[in-house]
């Protein structure tokens, strides 16, 4: 699968829902619950990134909920790569990109959304045919205003920001001609999922899912 690939069902993704809910998932038996809340509200897409040790549990068991079309976020190696497509993933992510990460989804044939920050990041990544990325750390990078800035001279490359998004600023991003969706975990507080509280959480994904952009 070749960057340009992978950047066209990448975009393919982003345009499901304006937001992309980015999970940090403990308990494992907590995930088909949230995936299932959050596609109800209107969010099919589904970031769980590999930062807790039933992450890939959690992506196993969210692969199965129709209508969900769930990935693997913070990759950072090429092991990362093979175990979240093993476990049922349908695309990937990464705070940031190297030739080995590309490499390894490219081989896998797991679309990835690679990070970049900076506007040298994201004309390497281009280079190598990526015209969709994800802008992180979005508000630590300068927000809306720098994603507008970089978008003036390379309006050919789309963005997913993630990084400090919530419901205040969302609508800042997605108001930007390069910006397909956004990446936030607001949608699914971390007392909500404890709880299982899977009602709220699709009251949140309801008034993600209608944002305009």
């Amino acid at each position: 699968m070749t960057p340009a690939e992978q950047s066209r069902k990448a975009a393919e993704i982003c345009a499901l829902a304006p937001v992309v809910p980015v999970l940090v998932i403990e308990d494992a038996a907590r995930a088909k619950g949230l995936a299932e809340a959050l596609v109800k509200g209107g969010l099919p897409a589904l970031e769980v990134t590999l930062r807790t040790p039933a992450a890939l549990d959690a992506i196993r068991a969210m692969a199965d909920v129709p209508g969900g079309v769930v990935g693997a976020g913070t990759l950072l190696t090429a092991g990362d790569v093979k175990a979240a497509k093993s476990a049922g993933a349908k695309f990937g992510v990464s705070p940031g990109a190297t030739d080995r990460i590309i490499a390894a989804c490219a081989e896998a044939e797991l679309p990835l959304l690679p990070g970049a920050a900076t506007a040298t990041e994201v004309m390497v990544l281009l280079e190598k045919g990526f015209t969709v990325q994800k802008f992180f750390p979005a508000e630590a990078s300068g927000g809306a205003p720098a994603l507008a800035a970089i978008g003036a001279p390379i309006p050919q490359v789309k963005f997913c920001p993630t990084g400090g998004v919530s419901m205040k600023n969302v609508a800042d991003y997605l108001k930007l001609s390069n910006v397909l969706c956004c990446g936030g975990s607001w949608v699914a507080p971390k007392a909500a999922v404890q709880a299982g509280d899977w009602d709220q959480i699709e009251a949140l994904a309801r008034a993600a899912a209608a944002l305009p952009r």
